[in-house]
């Protein structure tokens, strides 16, 4: 921790503004409790060209259009917003947390991380990310039916993908770009056993056409094939190193153990979204936020008051309640439309 920067303290602070952070934020927001999202800015869902999958938003609103409207509300709920990198983290004394950023140290009572993972990009050249060049099949498959698509990879899971594309289009080649496969011989099979074309020629050149789409693609060997787009499979890279400070179990594939309301292996801290173990989809990332956003509030909230604490003070009195901030309580008024 710096001494130079201020400290800004929370009841709770959540790590990364996607759509899993976001609606973390929200629920803690709106359930009275003092937060703040920190967000160094970017991520996937930053990037995506448009939003698919999610019910009620358009297919033409891109991924900056939703994450802004996002921020709009948190704000007018009373969350507060900091661009800000965190460069480490630890426990103090009290039991807190502080995370240390660039711009300002934050402390809180609960973190969520919501910091997400980077898709592992092969080398260049390549198509266009969101035009040509995508990343998850259960998001953009529907894209692509009965277009001519690639998948580029050389592992497990790259020849699966290119299996399951079969159930959208006729057209459907694995480019494993020069490297050797790792796939099993079993998997080997199964591509022998499907009308998936295997080309180990490495990608030399990309055409795109006049809307900046994917056109067609160079190989080594001199020959071009049309594609509309396709999928990189080259793995993850998880951003889990604030997690790790604080101890938190991982899994072996780097994601952060959780349970069902996203808490991880140490008290007070979660992890939600792509962080995480499943379907890195928009609607469950917002499910993940809700639901730990929910369970910090069991945890903060003042009433009902333990029957202990009760003895010890005596009965709630009327001055005490609400158990919601006057800063919260007034932009709760101010946000009501329903009067």
């Amino acid at each position: 921790m710096s001494e130079d920067l201020p400290t800004e303290e929370y009841e709770v602070v959540v790590v990364g503004g996607g759509p899993a952070g976001q609606t973390a934020a929200l629920y803690s927001t709106r359930l009275g409790h003092q937060t703040a999202l920190v967000d160094r800015g970017g991520g996937r869902a930053a990037m995506m060209q448009e939003v698919h999958n999610l019910i009620g938003v358009r297919e033409e609103t891109s991924g900056n259009e939703f994450l802004g409207v996002g921020k709009e509300q948190l704000e007018e709920y009373g969350c507060d917003l900091h661009r800000d990198m965190l460069t480490s983290c630890h426990r103090t004394e009290d039991g807190s947390v502080e995370l240390c950023g660039n711009s300002a140290n934050y402390r809180a009572a609960y973190v969520v991380l919501a910091t997400g993972f980077n898709d592992v990009r092969p080398d260049p050249p390549l198509p266009r990310t969101g035009r040509g060049l995508h990343y998850c099949l259960h998001c953009d498959a529907h894209m692509f039916v009965d277009e001519s698509v690639y998948v580029m990879g050389h592992s497990e899971s790259a020849a699966h993908v290119a299996a399951i594309m079969l159930n959208f289009t006729d057209e459907v080649d694995l480019l494993t770009r020069g490297e050797n496969p790792e796939w099993s011989d079993e998997t080997d099979q199964m591509l022998e056993d499907h009308p998936i074309d295997v080309v180990h020629e490495d990608v030399a050149g990309v055409q795109n056409g006049g809307d900046g789409w994917l056109k067609a693609l160079e190989f080594d060997d001199g020959s071009i094939r049309e594609y509309k787009g396709g999928f990189a499979m080259y793995g993850a890279e998880y951003n889990n190193g604030l997690a790790r400070e604080l101890g938190c179990d991982l899994n072996d594939d780097g994601t952060v153990a959780v349970d069902d309301h996203g808490q991880t292996s140490v008290g007070e801290v979660y992890a939600v979204g792509d962080l995480t173990p499943g379907h890195n989809q928009v609607p469950i990332a917002l499910a993940d936020g809700a639901k730990a956003g929910i369970s910090i509030h069991f945890g903060l909230r003042d009433f009902p008051r333990d029957p202990d604490a009760v003895e010890a003070a005596g009965p709630v009195r009327s001055e005490e309640v609400p158990g919601i901030p006057d800063d919260l309580i007034e932009q709760a008024v101010d946000f009501h439309t329903y009067d």
